[in-house]
């Protein structure tokens, strides 16, 4: 993604993130209960090191640390998101680490994760350049039989979310855009029902690295 893009999408999110509480968002879960049963499933063990791609202030990472996950990396583009979870979660905060940056850019550490969650940032990647290079990112930092839970807007889901266009994916098409190294586990959809009341249609994959 190139620079000024970067930061004028990064500049978005800090807006939204200052614009209105954590609670009144549309991606917001009071517990990420999905994701948590899903990582679960995958076999993840507490010790194992996992990211959670876009996770800003999101309560995936108390969840997880409540089960006794004890190496979660939380990575957004919005220092304000990050700040409000480091605020919310306290002391447990500095178990956690947090990098603030695009996904897409990062320099992140060659097959460091054994897991690699992603709930609503993918669709967000309008160009296939920027696809490109979040595939080739995972495929660098997740350990060779590690996990890809990755969620997006379903077929029948949003056209835009928080004033941005999104791509929408049906479960082959989501798989496709990974391509071979990585293999379709299971796919879930769900339907979330936003604060205001709306529906979204996400579908999740779950895919295992080689």
């Amino acid at each position: 993604m190139p620079r000024d893009i970067e930061m004028q999408t990064k500049e978005h999110w800090e807006r939204v993130y200052a614009a209105r509480r954590n609670d009144e968002l549309s991606w917001f879960q009071t517990h990420a209960e999905r994701s948590v049963r899903l990582i679960t499933e995958c076999g993840t063990d507490p010790g194992d090191p996992l990211v959670d791609v876009g996770g800003g202030a999101s309560t995936l990472v108390d969840d997880l640390l409540a089960r006794g996950f004890g190496r979660v990396t939380v990575l957004d583009l919005s220092a304000r998101a990050l700040e409000a979870a480091r605020t919310r979660l306290g002391p447990k905060a500095d178990t956690v680490e947090w990098l603030v940056g695009d996904v897409t850019a990062l320099q992140l550490p060659a097959e460091r994760f054994a897991l690699w969650h992603d709930r609503a940032v993918f669709h967000f990647l309008v160009d296939a350049t920027a696809r490109k290079a979040y595939v080739e990112q995972a495929l660098h930092a997740v350990r060779e039989g590690g996990h890809l839970i990755i969620a997006t807007f379903a077929e029948d889901g949003p056209q835009q979310c928080s004033g941005l266009p999104v791509v929408r994916y049906s479960v082959d098409a989501l798989h496709a855009e990974f391509g071979d190294r990585f293999t379709l586990l299971k796919s879930e959809r769900e339907i979330h029902r936003t604060p205001a009341g709306s529906e979204q249609a996400f579908n999740y994959c779950v895919m295992r690295k080689g």
